[in-house]
Protein backbone atom coordinates (compact mmCIF):
# COMPACT_ATOMS: atom_id res chain seq x y z
CA UNK A 1 0.00 0.00 0.00
CA UNK A 2 2.70 2.12 0.84
CA UNK A 3 4.56 1.48 -2.15
CA UNK A 4 1.80 2.56 -4.45
CA UNK A 5 0.95 5.77 -2.41
CA UNK A 6 4.36 7.07 -1.55
CA UNK A 7 5.65 8.56 -4.81
CA UNK A 8 2.66 10.65 -5.29
CA UNK A 9 1.86 11.64 -1.94
CA UNK A 10 6.02 12.69 -2.05
CA UNK A 11 5.67 14.76 -4.70
CA UNK A 12 2.78 16.80 -3.87
CA UNK A 13 4.18 16.85 0.15
CA UNK A 14 7.59 18.40 -1.18
CA UNK A 15 5.50 20.69 -4.22
CA UNK A 16 4.03 22.62 -1.29
CA UNK A 17 7.29 23.41 0.27
CA UNK A 18 7.84 27.08 -1.75
CA UNK A 19 3.67 27.29 -1.45
CA UNK A 20 4.21 27.77 1.95
CA UNK A 21 7.09 30.89 1.74
CA UNK A 22 4.38 32.33 -0.49
CA UNK A 23 2.06 31.32 1.91
CA UNK A 24 3.73 32.92 5.51
CA UNK A 25 5.29 36.27 3.47
CA UNK A 26 1.98 38.35 4.74
CA UNK A 27 2.03 36.74 8.22
CA UNK A 28 5.73 36.29 9.49
CA UNK A 29 9.25 37.60 8.07
CA UNK A 30 10.43 34.62 6.52
CA UNK A 31 13.77 34.11 8.13
CA UNK A 32 11.89 34.28 11.76
CA UNK A 33 9.28 31.10 10.05
CA UNK A 34 12.61 28.90 9.35
CA UNK A 35 14.12 29.35 12.21
CA UNK A 36 11.01 28.12 14.02
CA UNK A 37 11.14 25.65 11.21
CA UNK A 38 13.98 24.28 11.96
CA UNK A 39 14.13 24.44 15.62
CA UNK A 40 11.14 22.53 15.45
CA UNK A 41 12.30 19.64 13.66
CA UNK A 42 15.23 19.40 15.36
CA UNK A 43 13.40 19.07 19.12
CA UNK A 44 11.07 16.15 17.77
CA UNK A 45 13.87 14.24 15.87
CA UNK A 46 15.81 14.78 19.12
CA UNK A 47 13.09 13.49 21.56
CA UNK A 48 12.95 10.27 19.02
CA UNK A 49 16.76 10.27 19.06
CA UNK A 50 16.42 10.29 23.21
CA UNK A 51 13.90 7.48 23.38
CA UNK A 52 15.59 5.35 20.71
CA UNK A 53 18.53 5.70 22.31
CA UNK A 54 20.33 6.48 19.30
CA UNK A 55 24.50 6.83 19.91
CA UNK A 56 25.85 9.85 18.47
CA UNK A 57 28.93 10.25 16.17
CA UNK A 58 32.39 12.07 17.03
CA UNK A 59 32.56 15.56 17.21
CA UNK A 60 33.90 15.96 13.84
CA UNK A 61 31.21 14.19 12.29
CA UNK A 62 28.73 16.54 14.71
CA UNK A 63 30.96 19.66 13.37
CA UNK A 64 30.88 18.17 9.57
CA UNK A 65 27.04 17.40 10.01
CA UNK A 66 26.41 21.30 11.36
CA UNK A 67 28.02 22.30 8.18
CA UNK A 68 26.12 20.43 5.88
CA UNK A 69 22.75 21.75 7.47
CA UNK A 70 24.13 25.24 7.52
CA UNK A 71 24.46 24.97 3.52
CA UNK A 72 22.20 22.57 2.47
CA UNK A 73 19.21 23.92 4.12
CA UNK A 74 20.20 26.91 6.12
CA UNK A 75 21.55 28.97 2.96
CA UNK A 76 19.38 26.68 0.64
CA UNK A 77 15.91 27.82 2.44
CA UNK A 78 16.66 31.51 3.46
CA UNK A 79 18.01 32.75 0.09
CA UNK A 80 14.84 30.84 -1.71
CA UNK A 81 12.38 31.96 1.04
CA UNK A 82 13.78 35.27 0.20
CA UNK A 83 13.72 35.38 -3.15
CA UNK A 84 9.93 34.40 -2.96
CA UNK A 85 8.80 36.65 -0.68
CA UNK A 86 10.96 38.99 -2.81
CA UNK A 87 8.24 38.09 -5.14
CA UNK A 88 9.88 35.28 -7.52
CA UNK A 89 6.98 33.14 -8.25
CA UNK A 90 6.56 30.46 -6.15
CA UNK A 91 6.23 28.06 -9.52
CA UNK A 92 9.75 29.38 -10.68
CA UNK A 93 11.62 29.00 -7.81
CA UNK A 94 10.72 25.45 -7.93
CA UNK A 95 11.85 25.26 -11.33
CA UNK A 96 14.54 26.35 -10.17
CA UNK A 97 15.55 23.63 -7.67
CA UNK A 98 14.97 21.13 -10.52
CA UNK A 99 17.75 22.12 -12.08
CA UNK A 100 19.87 21.45 -8.91
CA UNK A 101 21.12 17.98 -10.77
CA UNK A 102 22.17 19.92 -13.61
CA UNK A 103 24.37 21.98 -11.38
CA UNK A 104 25.90 19.03 -9.58
CA UNK A 105 26.48 17.43 -13.32
CA UNK A 106 28.02 20.52 -14.15
CA UNK A 107 30.05 20.44 -10.94
CA UNK A 108 30.90 16.61 -11.42
CA UNK A 109 32.45 17.51 -14.88
CA UNK A 110 34.38 20.54 -14.16
CA UNK A 111 36.03 18.11 -11.75
CA UNK A 112 36.97 15.41 -14.50
CA UNK A 113 34.58 12.99 -12.07
CA UNK A 114 32.05 13.05 -14.74
CA UNK A 115 30.76 11.37 -17.93
CA UNK A 116 31.80 14.01 -20.98
CA UNK A 117 28.89 13.40 -22.72
CA UNK A 118 28.01 15.46 -25.28
CA UNK A 119 24.64 14.86 -24.40
CA UNK A 120 25.01 15.89 -20.64
CA UNK A 121 25.78 19.13 -22.23
CA UNK A 122 23.02 19.32 -24.46
CA UNK A 123 21.25 18.73 -21.83
CA UNK A 124 22.29 21.39 -19.57
CA UNK A 125 22.27 23.91 -22.26
CA UNK A 126 18.51 22.75 -22.81
CA UNK A 127 17.62 23.48 -19.45
CA UNK A 128 19.71 26.71 -19.37
CA UNK A 129 17.42 28.11 -22.23
CA UNK A 130 14.20 26.91 -20.62
CA UNK A 131 14.91 28.83 -17.74
CA UNK A 132 15.73 32.14 -18.77
CA UNK A 133 12.69 31.71 -21.62
CA UNK A 134 10.74 31.18 -17.70
CA UNK A 135 12.68 34.39 -16.22
CA UNK A 136 12.68 37.03 -18.84
CA UNK A 137 9.02 37.98 -19.00
CA UNK A 138 9.60 38.68 -15.08
CA UNK A 139 12.54 40.99 -15.74
CA UNK A 140 10.63 42.64 -18.73
CA UNK A 141 6.93 43.06 -16.74
CA UNK A 142 8.28 44.15 -13.55
CA UNK A 143 11.10 46.26 -11.70
CA UNK A 144 14.04 45.69 -13.06
CA UNK A 145 16.40 45.46 -9.39
CA UNK A 146 13.68 43.58 -7.45
CA UNK A 147 13.25 41.25 -9.76
CA UNK A 148 16.96 40.48 -10.86
CA UNK A 149 17.92 40.41 -6.88
CA UNK A 150 15.19 38.34 -6.45
CA UNK A 151 16.22 35.71 -9.02
CA UNK A 152 20.10 36.30 -7.78
CA UNK A 153 19.10 34.96 -4.64
CA UNK A 154 17.24 31.96 -6.29
CA UNK A 155 20.93 31.09 -7.80
CA UNK A 156 22.68 31.25 -5.20
CA UNK A 157 20.30 29.46 -3.11
CA UNK A 158 20.45 26.27 -5.53
CA UNK A 159 23.97 27.23 -5.54
CA UNK A 160 23.84 26.20 -2.02
CA UNK A 161 21.66 23.24 -2.09
CA UNK A 162 24.57 21.65 -4.82
CA UNK A 163 27.28 22.13 -2.89
CA UNK A 164 25.25 20.40 0.65
CA UNK A 165 24.16 17.59 -1.70
CA UNK A 166 27.56 16.72 -2.66
CA UNK A 167 28.91 17.41 0.89
CA UNK A 168 25.87 14.87 2.13
CA UNK A 169 27.38 11.78 0.31
CA UNK A 170 30.09 11.58 2.99
CA UNK A 171 27.84 11.62 5.46
CA UNK A 172 25.76 8.67 4.11
CA UNK A 173 26.49 6.36 6.69
CA UNK A 174 25.41 8.07 9.85
CA UNK A 175 21.84 7.42 11.61
CA UNK A 176 18.91 9.21 9.70
CA UNK A 177 17.97 10.96 12.83
CA UNK A 178 20.94 11.60 14.41
CA UNK A 179 21.59 13.28 10.34
CA UNK A 180 18.60 15.29 10.73
CA UNK A 181 18.58 16.40 13.81
CA UNK A 182 22.26 18.11 13.61
CA UNK A 183 22.02 19.31 10.58
CA UNK A 184 18.73 21.12 10.98
CA UNK A 185 20.67 23.00 13.95
CA UNK A 186 23.04 24.03 11.66
CA UNK A 187 20.08 25.25 9.52
CA UNK A 188 18.61 26.97 12.55
CA UNK A 189 21.90 28.64 13.44
CA UNK A 190 21.98 30.30 9.66
CA UNK A 191 18.39 31.45 9.47
CA UNK A 192 19.05 32.46 13.08
CA UNK A 193 21.69 35.08 11.48
CA UNK A 194 19.85 36.08 8.83
CA UNK A 195 16.88 37.08 11.35
CA UNK A 196 19.58 39.17 13.82
CA UNK A 197 21.07 40.77 10.25
CA UNK A 198 18.46 41.11 7.73
CA UNK A 199 15.25 39.78 9.01
CA UNK A 200 12.51 41.11 11.77
CA UNK A 201 10.80 40.00 14.61
CA UNK A 202 7.68 40.10 12.41
CA UNK A 203 5.20 37.15 13.72
CA UNK A 204 1.30 38.00 13.95
CA UNK A 205 0.52 35.25 15.85
CA UNK A 206 -2.41 33.81 13.55
CA UNK A 207 -3.83 30.80 13.09
CA UNK A 208 -2.84 30.42 9.76
CA UNK A 209 0.81 31.39 10.31
CA UNK A 210 0.87 28.32 13.22
CA UNK A 211 -0.86 26.19 10.60
CA UNK A 212 1.66 26.78 8.40
CA UNK A 213 4.83 26.19 10.72
CA UNK A 214 3.05 23.10 11.78
CA UNK A 215 2.70 21.89 7.80
CA UNK A 216 6.34 22.67 7.36
CA UNK A 217 7.64 20.69 10.22
CA UNK A 218 5.81 17.76 9.97
CA UNK A 219 4.89 17.46 6.06
CA UNK A 220 7.51 19.39 4.52
CA UNK A 221 10.37 18.11 6.49
CA UNK A 222 9.80 15.23 8.29
CA UNK A 223 7.34 13.23 6.19
CA UNK A 224 8.71 14.52 2.96
CA UNK A 225 12.49 13.60 3.78
CA UNK A 226 11.32 10.13 5.20
CA UNK A 227 9.60 9.51 2.25
CA UNK A 228 12.56 10.20 0.31
CA UNK A 229 14.45 8.15 2.62
CA UNK A 230 12.11 5.08 2.06
CA UNK A 231 11.86 5.25 -1.58
CA UNK A 232 15.40 4.88 -1.46
CA UNK A 233 16.14 2.21 1.16
CA UNK A 234 12.96 -0.17 -0.81
CA UNK A 235 14.79 -0.24 -4.86
CA UNK A 236 13.06 3.35 -5.59
CA UNK A 237 16.29 5.41 -6.32
CA UNK A 238 16.34 5.39 -9.57
CA UNK A 239 12.52 6.73 -9.68
CA UNK A 240 13.20 9.61 -7.42
CA UNK A 241 14.99 11.92 -9.71
CA UNK A 242 11.95 11.36 -12.41
CA UNK A 243 9.54 12.21 -9.24
CA UNK A 244 11.33 15.62 -8.71
CA UNK A 245 10.51 16.33 -12.76
CA UNK A 246 7.11 16.51 -11.39
CA UNK A 247 7.01 18.96 -8.85
CA UNK A 248 7.95 22.17 -10.48
CA UNK A 249 4.65 22.01 -12.74
CA UNK A 250 2.60 20.74 -9.51
CA UNK A 251 4.07 23.71 -7.53
CA UNK A 252 2.98 26.17 -10.41
CA UNK A 253 -0.65 24.58 -10.03
CA UNK A 254 -0.99 24.88 -6.69
CA UNK A 255 0.33 28.38 -7.00
CA UNK A 256 -1.88 29.21 -9.37
CA UNK A 257 -5.03 27.55 -7.44
CA UNK A 258 -4.03 29.70 -4.04
CA UNK A 259 -2.60 33.05 -5.41
CA UNK A 260 -3.47 33.24 -8.96
CA UNK A 261 0.18 32.89 -10.24
CA UNK A 262 -0.07 32.92 -14.09
CA UNK A 263 2.50 31.71 -16.42
CA UNK A 264 2.48 33.09 -20.01
CA UNK A 265 3.02 30.93 -23.30
CA UNK A 266 6.75 31.56 -23.47
CA UNK A 267 7.40 30.53 -19.81
CA UNK A 268 5.25 27.58 -19.73
CA UNK A 269 7.48 26.61 -23.15
CA UNK A 270 10.52 27.39 -20.88
CA UNK A 271 8.88 24.90 -18.33
CA UNK A 272 9.09 22.69 -21.47
CA UNK A 273 12.05 22.85 -22.46
CA UNK A 274 13.96 23.23 -18.63
CA UNK A 275 12.51 19.33 -17.64
CA UNK A 276 13.54 18.19 -20.96
CA UNK A 277 16.63 19.17 -20.20
CA UNK A 278 16.65 17.45 -16.61
CA UNK A 279 15.57 14.18 -18.30
CA UNK A 280 18.56 14.26 -21.26
CA UNK A 281 21.23 15.32 -18.85
CA UNK A 282 20.26 12.77 -16.40
CA UNK A 283 19.93 9.78 -18.76
CA UNK A 284 22.74 10.24 -20.28
CA UNK A 285 24.41 10.21 -17.24
CA UNK A 286 22.65 7.20 -16.02
CA UNK A 287 23.60 6.32 -19.34
CA UNK A 288 27.13 6.29 -18.92
CA UNK A 289 27.06 4.83 -15.55
CA UNK A 290 25.72 1.59 -17.15
CA UNK A 291 28.08 1.50 -19.40
CA UNK A 292 31.05 2.14 -16.92
CA UNK A 293 29.80 -1.26 -14.45
CA UNK A 294 29.32 -3.24 -17.50
CA UNK A 295 33.20 -2.80 -18.71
Amino acid sequence: MLRSLAPALFVLVWSTGFIVARAVTSHADVHLFLTARFVGVALLLGIAIAIGRTRWPSPKRITQHLAVGAIMMGLYLCLSFWAVAAGLPAGIMALMGALQPLLTAAFMLAQGRGPASAAVWWGLLIGLLGVVLVLLPRLQHSHYASSLFAILAGVLAIGALTLGTVAQKSLAQDDLLIAGCLQDVGAGLVALLAVTTVGTMRWDGSLAVWGWLAWAILFSSILAQGLLMWMMRHGEATHVTALMLLVPPVAALLAYALFHETLSWLQLLGFALALAGVVLARRANAGAARVTVDT
